[in-house]
């Protein structure tokens, strides 16, 4: 994950072409509920106003985070999932029905999934991103008006690394292995 940006703006059409592989992610019954909100020029300063306010900037670690020329919100839409499950092929599930009835949130895990696939599709187009929870979800709701039914899953930053970079204090430890997480037969 990168922490520090330049403030040099990615072409739109390498953005569009990494949100078109993100929406390749899976998706149950391809209901599709996956959204960006992108923000870019003075919309991340707006952006940056509401989750990470001026005056609590002092001392931020990360101060090269707030020069990443473009955010993107990923939402979830979960009307989407509750009408594509009410739909003739898939009526007969009843998860069209509420949330309620489903065993796991799909809307969630997939838009999860196509979140990470746009961070792979953004470090192989050559660019440097960083997925954070965000902060202040009230307020961002109301000044990009985010619909109430759309779940806000967090922000990633994106655009080129700066090569002044401060490592996050997670970074130094150890990866897990393939034999501590790979379980085969039983736990």
């Amino acid at each position: 994950m990168t922490r520090s940006f330049t403030s040099r703006s990615v072409d739109p059409a390498i953005i569009d072409s990494c949100v078109a592989l993100a929406l390749r992610a899976p998706s149950a019954g391809k209901s599709q509920g996956f959204h960006l909100l992108l923000l870019d020029g003075d919309d991340t300063s707006r952006y940056w106003n509401i989750a990470l306010p001026a005056e609590k900037r002092d001392g931020f670690v990360f101060p090269g985070l707030l020069k990443a020329p473009h955010i993107a919100l990923v939402l979830a839409d979960t009307q989407a999932y509750l009408q594509r499950y009410s739909e003739p092929d898939k009526v007969h599930t009843g998860l069209g029905a509420s949330t309620d009835a489903w065993v796991a949130p799909y809307w969630t895990i997939d838009a999860s999934f196509s979140a990470m696939t746009f961070l792979l599709a953004l470090e192989d187009a050559g660019l440097g991103a960083l997925f954070f929870a965000h902060a202040n979800e009230g307020d961002l709701r109301l000044e990009f008006n985010i619909p109430d039914s759309v779940q806000v899953l967090g922000t990633i930053a994106f655009g080129y690394a700066d090569t002044d970079v401060r490592k996050g204090r997670s970074s130094s430890r150890a990866t897990k292995d393939v034999a501590s997480a790979l379980h085969r037969s039983s736990w």
